[in-house]
């Protein structure tokens, strides 16, 4: 019994190798999580206001390394936290004025998309040409995205973080979709073209079918923007107009500018009225079409005659059509509308917003959302209604598509625009509500790919910054600083063609969640077929 008593004290509990391996254990599943969420946030550090479009690349990469070969569960675990460590970062301006609660739970729905995608790429990373199906399972998931819930959510397309990238042309051959397809096949195609060379370098053999793989997923995106470059083009077809974008500026950031709601209507009258002496001194050219901001009179023209007089006299000043962002009350709706004035005859025709932003303009679940916290229902105390038809003011002889703040995002609201004949795109916004955030530099590389897209010249007159105009081919040529007043006038070309983009709508997209579709059938018939041959 001594013995059998002194050997027990002398023994470890735990033996020596028992705790590496449970090191081993843990670092199995650590190690894959911590480097999907970095590739996420990899991606993130892709977008404006930075330049490093080509870290997208890289980011998916990494991202098809950790896929490869797992399970669909764990592809959609480490997809989940790859979501999470882009959208977190991305969309942190959505909690500015209202908090971290809205932000994280609204990066927590989005990132479910990506969670699904995920799965879908590791359950076709087996097929031959796996990458071609990730990308396009990837495509599915945004498209999926820009739909639902509540009419969707389409802001971190992979395609709005290109505005300087090589890839840029695609958006004029298949619009976004195609864009961003192309961008995460190319990174999946780097993968595949490492893993094979690795794999030679070992091996002292070749897999010659995924090393081509790998190559044309590569070569095919970069030689496919090359060739759509031609598609890409600033000529006037039209001829040209001179265009003036009015940035008023606010009373303070935040929330609560709407409280000082006559002084920002002063403020862009006041901007407007400023041009007008530059130009009848000869400072600045006359323009002939005058662009406002959303919300650039929250009060009502058409019910309050202190903020008519106060346009009209604007108007009359600059001697030009001004297409003015207001807030409507009509027949027991509230509308985010965009009014042309006239200078002579005042308000000749309207647009309403169709693409209206939940929880910022309307409160879907609002019973449920003031159980939560009632202090969000008084933030959206009236929802806004949606308009029902695209907007195209013609404007001294011009026509100028409309398209509002958060509908920029979404390719048919810019789409709808151009097939109407806008021969000009403007995108009046209003960002004030988000401070000096990164959201105002998401926004516009969003313009810069819808002007590529159309080969249109698009125009974002913003409140408070930053506002541009910007070419046909996606380069700003003028913008104002953020949290000033000031206007931008400049000769701009117009233009009626029609891109292939344009011409085919959503097709291409269609075409590549069929694709995605075909992918997953692929498999779950390979699966069908060995568990009968079992």
């Amino acid at each position: 019994m001594t013995v059998t008593a002194t050997s027990v004290g002398q023994s470890d509990p735990m033996p020596p190798q028992a705790a590496p391996s449970a090191w081993r254990r843990w670092s199995v599943r650590l190690v894959p999580a911590a480097a999907a969420a970095l590739s996420g946030l990899l991606l993130y550090v892709s977008f404006p206001p930075r330049t490093l479009w080509w870290l997208a690349l890289p980011a998916f990469a990494v991202f098809g390394l950790l896929l490869r070969g797992r399970s669909w569960k764990a592809g959609f675990g480490l997809g989940y936290l790859f979501g999470l460590g882009f959208l977190l970062p991305l969309l942190v301006w959505t909690g500015v004025e209202v908090g971290p609660g809205p932000w994280i739970a609204l990066a927590a729905i989005e990132a479910l998309f990506v969670a699904l995608a995920g799965a879908g790429v590791a359950a076709v990373s087996k097929l031959p040409g796996w990458p071609v199906w990730a990308a396009a399972l990837w495509t599915a998931g945004e498209a999926a995205r820009a739909r639902v819930p509540f009419s969707g959510f389409p802001w971190g397309k992979i395609a709005f973080g290109q505005a300087d990238g090589v890839f840029l042309p695609l958006a004029a051959l298949g619009g976004t979709p195609v864009l961003g397809f192309a961008v995460v096949l190319c990174g999946f195609g780097l993968y595949e073209v490492a893993c094979v060379s690795l794999e030679a370098r070992r091996t002292g053999t070749v897999r010659r079918v995924a090393a081509a793989a790998g190559a044309l997923s590569v070569a095919v995106p970069l030689v496919a923007a090359v060739a759509a470059r031609p598609l890409v083009s600033g000529t006037a077809e039209d001829g040209t107009a001179t265009v003036a974008v009015i940035q008023g500026n606010v009373p303070r950031l935040g929330l609560d500018f709407n409280s000082q709601r006559r002084a920002v209507l002063d403020y862009h009258a006041r901007e407007t009225e400023r041009l007008a002496a530059a130009v009848d001194a000869g400072r600045a050219e006359r323009p002939d079409i005058v662009l406002w901001p959303e919300n650039s009179s929250d009060i009502d023209p058409f019910t309050n005659p202190d903020a008519r007089a106060v346009i009209d006299r604007a108007a009359r000043a600059i001697g030009a059509p001004v297409s003015v962002g207001a807030v409507v009350a009509k027949d027991g709706k509230l509308l985010n509308e965009q009014v042309l004035w006239d200078p002579v005859k005042g308000p000749v025709d309207t647009y309403d917003k169709r693409q209206i932003q939940p929880f910022g303009e309307y409160l879907p679940l609002r019973s449920l959302v003031g159980a939560i916290n009632d202090e969000w229902t008084s933030m959206v105390r009236q929802d806004f209604s949606r308009g029902t038809e695209p907007g195209v003011f013609t404007m001294a002889g011009t026509e100028v598509g409309l398209v509002t703040c958060y509908e920029a995002a979404f390719d048919r609201a810019v789409r709808d625009t151009v097939a109407d004949g806008a021969q000009l795109i403007s995108v009046p916004s209003n960002n004030a509500t988000f401070g000096r955030s990164e959201m105002t530099y998401q926004q516009l590389a969003m313009s810069r790919v819808r002007a590529v897209e159309h080969s249109r010249t698009v125009t974002v007159p913003v409140t408070s910054g930053v506002s541009a105009i910007i070419m046909p081919d996606g380069t700003v040529s003028r913008k104002t600083g953020m949290f000033v007043a000031d206007s931008l006038v400049q000769e701009v070309p117009l233009r009626s063609s029609l891109t292939p983009a344009t011409r085919l709508g959503v097709l291409p997209e269609i075409g590549l969640v069929l694709a995605a579709a075909g992918g997953l059938g692929w498999v779950v018939g390979a699966g069908v077929r060995g568990r009968a041959r079992r």
